[in-house]
């Protein structure tokens, strides 16, 4: 116990703070028991999300939409949920790219781009999530009264485009330096995706990912950019959920939040262990299953 404390301080202080807030609502014992299951979802989602570059979303939506929660409450919550999961899968991702860039690892080249992506990228990100949120409000409530549907269409076309995606997995490295364009199109990319996050809690991260690694990016790096742009995505929306929507399930996200943690910590082993194209066609298949669900419910 005493080692892991040392090795994971961070870890070690939310999970005491995580246990003082158990402590100190009315009835624990009670909420234990009925969201204590939720920590297990959250971790799954996470370690989708972490691992593929996609959303938590592509998780929460569909589980939370079998228990018959709002639509409005499923988005805000499922942002909640993922600034816990995104941030800690953020934090392990640039740990790991700063451990091969001081361990001068070869692959070290390969993510040389990073930096450059991710600035290309998160501003548009969060400018498409801010403007769907506050100047096309009425169209973000109607994409939300539409929830399932939406979802459903974007979680079909995702899971096609992964599919396409996967023979060019094995190839080489073809592309180590971001050009103009891939600049121009990555904003244009990433602005559209921000918008589409805000009205379906997916799309920022899935689109950048599928972007990258059909321009012949490393997949594990294109991975890891979109897992630090969805972290800064949805922590630059998560303040209209707090203070205008006012929608965050608090007692699941206070289970599922704490899962998502442990979710994105380890989901970068996932995708050391195994295999991309495996997790790609597994990833995919999920995607589509639930897209499909989304439209017949």
């Amino acid at each position: 116990m005493t080692a892991f404390i040392k090795k994971r301080p961070v870890l070690s202080a939310l999970f005491c703070v995580w246990l003082l807030l158990i402590l100190s609502i009315d009835n624990n014992i009670q909420i234990i028991l009925d969201y204590a299951a939720f920590f297990f979802v959250g971790i799954t989602g996470a370690i989708f999300a972490n691992s593929t570059g996609a959303g938590g979303g592509v998780v929460f939506v569909p589980f939370f939409n079998q228990l018959n929660i709002d639509n409005t409450t499923i988005v805000a919550t499922s942002f909640a949920i993922q600034c816990c999961g995104m941030t800690a899968g953020a934090l392990a991702w640039y740990k790991y790219k700063k451990q091969l860039t001081n361990n001068n690892d070869s692959s070290a080249a390969d993510w040389a781009y990073l930096p450059t992506g991710l600035l290309a990228c998160t501003f548009s990100s969060i400018a498409g999530i801010l403007c769907a949120q506050f100047l096309l409000n009425d169209y973000t409530s109607a994409a939300q009264n539409g929830l399932h549907l939406g979802f459903g269409i974007f979680s079909i076309l995702l899971a096609l485009a992964i599919y396409a995606s996967i023979p060019l997995l094995n190839r080489e490295v073809t592309s180590i330096k971001l050009l103009l364009i891939d600049i121009l199109l990555l904003n244009i990319i990433s602005f559209i995706g921000g918008i589409i996050t805000a009205w379906l809690s997916v799309g920022v991260g899935e689109l950048v990912a599928v972007y990258l690694i059909l321009r012949g990016f490393n997949i594990t790096s294109a991975i890891a950019l979109a897992v630090i742009l969805s972290a800064f995505t949805v922590w630059s929306a998560i303040g209209y959920h707090l203070f205008v929507s006012k929608a965050i399930y608090w007692e699941l996200l206070l289970f599922a939040g704490a899962g998502a943690i442990v979710g994105g910590t380890v989901a970068k082993h996932v995708v050391l262990y195994f295999s991309v194209v495996k997790l790609k066609i597994f990833f995919a298949s999920w995607v589509l299953i639930m897209g499909v669900a989304g439209l017949i419910t």
